[in-house]
């Protein structure tokens, strides 16, 4: 079972905390693989229109630098990703979206047997697919949104206003907020994409956004960041631009959520229901919206939430007294504190001569 450690843990946390920088002390000049990459749509969207300066992969580098490990930054869309990758001792995943953060990469790197942070493959599997993280939900008595699968044919529309999703990747690429019968056809074409993938239709419910970060300390504890409320001030929702700031405008305000006590109580049910129910591990980040009379409903679960100094995850985890680089110590030593997946494979062997496929993909 679980321990998860709350705000007024501050006892608990300080002391995870001191073992979490002895620790790093200890391990200075260790090999991390930083991975990051143009390889799914919202990660190019992320490399060809965020500044550089904003990018997750910048402060986890500068959080690196901190720690004096050594470290790289090792992109998997170049051919000598994977003969550079099992020169390291530990692998931090900054992809996300489908083949960095829906198990695929866990997968081969388990075959690798390189230790990585965050969840496995079955846990990033159920994170990342939209559609099965809503039957999961359902399963363990998590409360979502009302919601349906489109995967083709005539459209039936209902009397409310609806989010269309694509089933996998974040950042609300390809998402529409959809209040008229008119603009569902459009928005779901956009939202399946060239690949004609089943389409997430979800209820649009009325409320505070809010999002809940949590992190794996020493010992497998979980702490548990005070709930977050995000406002985009230039957006209907909390959309792809407005997350990027491709402007640098600011538009969005990050703040502690004011919440009344029935609400805080079944956030707090559901986070911890999700951890253990799909097995995350590591870090993760918890999307709920709750409408005015304090019904709580679980939207997203991010299995690998963005890292820029500025991120909700980030500011979740200052509130707790945790420093940037506090977490990503946290991250690390649970990937090298975690039991080896060993089993009987034959250690790789690369050759320059190794063929490679390059991938037609839109920029």
């Amino acid at each position: 079972m679980t321990v998860f450690l709350g705000s007024s843990s501050k006892q608990a946390v300080h002391v995870a905390v001191e073992e979490l920088r002895k620790w790093g002390q200890s391990r200075q000049g260790f090999g991390v693989a930083l991975i990051y990459g143009p390889v799914s749509a919202e990660d190019r969207l992320y490399h060809s229109k965020c500044p550089v300066e904003q990018r997750s992969v910048t402060a986890l580098g500068e959080a690196l630098e901190e720690i004096s490990a050594r470290w790289n930054v090792l992109d998997p869309t170049q051919p000598d990703f994977i003969r550079d990758l099992v020169s390291y001792d530990v692998a931090l995943s900054n992809l996300h979206g489908p083949y960095g953060e829906d198990g695929r990469l866990q997968g081969l790197l388990d075959y690798l047997r390189v230790p990585y942070c965050g969840s496995g493959v079955a846990a990033s599997t159920v994170a990342a697919d939209k559609i099965l993280c809503k039957r999961i939900m359902l399963t363990l008595g998590v409360p979502t949104p009302g919601w349906r699968v489109w995967s083709g044919g005539p459209v039936s529309w209902g009397s409310r206003a609806v989010m269309v999703k694509p089933p996998l990747g974040g950042s609300s690429v390809g998402m529409s907020l959809v209040r008229d019968a008119a603009d569902l056809p459009r928005a779901l074409t956009e939202a399946a994409g060239e690949s004609g993938d089943e389409v997430l239709v979800e209820d649009y419910v009325v409320g505070t956004p809010v999002t809940v970060g949590m992190l794996e300390l020493p010992g497998g504890s979980v702490i548990v960041f005070p709930p977050l409320t995000t406002e985009a001030t230039d957006a209907e929702f909390y959309d792809a631009d407005t997350k990027l700031d491709v402007d640098s405008k600011g538009a969005v305000a990050v703040r502690a959520a004011e919440l009344e006590p029935v609400a805080l109580n079944r956030i707090a049910r559901d986070t911890r229901t999700l951890w253990d129910g799909i097995g995350l591990r590591g870090s993760a980040r918890i999307d709920f919206i709750v409408t005015e009379n304090g019904d709580a409903y679980a939207l997203e679960v991010n299995s690998t939430p963005g890292m820029s100094r500025d991120s909700n995850f980030a500011v979740g985890a200052a509130m707790v007294g945790l420093t940037h680089t506090d977490v990503v110590l946290a991250m690390l030593h649970e990937a090298l504190a975690r039991p080896p997946y060993d089993v009987p494979l034959p250690t790789p062997v690369f050759t320059s001569t190794t063929a490679t496929r390059e991938a037609a993909v839109s920029p």
